[in-house]
C-alpha cells in the first residue's frame, strides 16, 4: 500500500470523526467500530495497539472492499 492510499484512508476517516453526518464513511466506521468493540471485549487484545489497528484495517477494508492484509 502506497502512503498516498493510506493518507486517503487517514483522511476519510478523519472526516467521518469531524463531520459524523455529512461524511460518506459513516457506515464504515459504523460497522469498523462494532466488530473493533466486540474484539476488545472478547479479552483477545494484548496489547490497547492491536485494537487501534484493528479498527484502521477494518475502515479500510469497508471503505475499499479490499483485504488491508493483502497489501
Amino acid at each position: 500500500m502506497s502512503k498516498k492510499e493510506i493518507d486517503e484512508i487517514g483522511l476519510r476517516l478523519a472526516q467521518v470523526v469531524k463531520a459524523p453526518d455529512e461524511s460518506e464513511g459513516q457506515e464504515s466506521f459504523a460497522r469498523a467500530m462494532e466488530l473493533t468493540k466486540a474484539y476488545a471485549a472478547s479479552g483477545s487484545a494484548t496489547h490497547f495497539s492491536a485494537v487501534a489497528r484493528l479498527f484502521y484495517d477494518l475502515f479500510e477494508m469497508f471503505e475499499t472492499g479490499k483485504d488491508p492484509r493483502q497489501s
